[in-house]
């Protein structure tokens, strides 16, 4: 395959089409019609010599040889852009999308007040959350697929940048009316009433001390800091009964009530939940390690002047959220 035949447009379709698995939808990003975007496809796979995509009813399915091209030719298009000064970007004018990998605790901390600035700021800007949790998250960084990761990192690769958000301490939510709520709560309070906790992957998914391991980008399976639950017990002499894990947040304040469970949440989660819903909050009888949040993105994004302006609108909200916390 000679670079002189080669239209640089259809890299920019081969990367859309790649991206959104569909025609229809990648035509959309590109200003295209599908057929426009069909015939594109079809020249570049007579320059490759491969069919690239295979029309599934799931959409359109990379080969392997398409997986293989898409981390460096997307890589080129943007070192392309970057070279020839990029796209010009103004957020009340804009109706870029960037993609956000998020759990849902974050997703209700930060992402939500952030959607209510783009409202005013940026009305054409999209935003897409992804799920931090259920995803290869270093593989889609690396492909393209999302733009920035929110989450509590214990090892980030060189290939990617990260930015301290914000740090956190612990709570433990429970129900107005529980037996503990009239006074402090002690490490035998901890021991006698069954805990609901909140795990977005366990042993059986790779976690290794609390977190996982993905391509070098180790990220916080567990949303409490077990070791220290457990050592605070253990010089009791008792051990910390889980009746419930769940994987997200948003069941909490259902699963607690008309029960004894205690609930061991990130202090931010703590103040939304109490703020929505008929809960306690109470400091924990033990010293938790502190969190910090981080946003994760790859190195070829650092100088976007787009990518640039999403990061610091996210750390706003994040210093905001800081400051409620006290």
């Amino acid at each position: 395959m000679s670079i002189g035949r080669t239209d640089l447009n259809l890299l920019k379709v081969f990367d859309a089409v790649y991206e959104e698995r569909n025609l229809v939808l990648a035509g959309k990003r590109l200003n295209l019609t599908q057929s426009a975007v069909s015939h594109a496809l079809g020249r570049l796979r007579e320059l490759v010599g491969d069919e690239l995509f295979m029309r599934t009813g799931k959409g359109m399915v990379p080969t392997g040889r398409a997986a293989a091209m898409a981390p460096a030719l997307r890589d080129s298009l943007r070192r392309i852009e970057a070279t020839l000064g990029g796209e010009r970007f103004a957020p009340e004018q804009s109706t870029r999308r960037f993609v956000i990998a998020a759990n849902d605790h974050l997703t209700a901390v930060l992402i939500a007040p952030l959607s209510r600035e783009l409202q005013q700021a940026a009305p054409g800007v999209d935003l897409v959350i992804r799920p931090s949790t259920r995803l290869d998250l270093a593989e889609q960084i690396d492909l393209g697929r999302i733009d920035l990761a929110i989450g509590i990192f214990a090892q980030v690769p060189s290939r990617l940048n990260s930015r301290t958000l914000m740090s956190q301490g612990e709570a433990i939510l429970m129900r107005r009316g529980h037996p503990a709520a009239r006074r402090k709560l002690s490490v035998r309070d901890m021991a006698k009433y069954p805990l609901l906790t909140v795990s977005v992957g366990g042993q059986e998914e790779g976690a290794v001390s609390g977190f996982i391991l993905e391509r070098g980008l180790a990220r916080q399976s567990e949303m409490f800091d077990r070791q220290a639950l457990e050592e605070a017990l253990q010089r009791e002499q008792e051990r910390p009964r889980g009746r419930i894990t769940v994987p997200h947040s948003l069941a909490i304040p259902e699963l607690l009530r008309e029960t004894d469970m205690l609930s061991i949440v990130p202090a931010s989660l703590a103040v939304a939940l109490v703020k929505s819903s008929d809960l306690l909050r109470r400091e924990p009888p033990y010293r938790a390690e502190k969190s910090t949040i981080r946003a994760v993105w790859h190195r070829r994004d650092e100088h976007d002047v787009g990518h640039s302006w999403l990061r610091e609108m996210v750390a706003k909200k994040a210093r905001a959220a800081q400051e409620a916390l006290g």
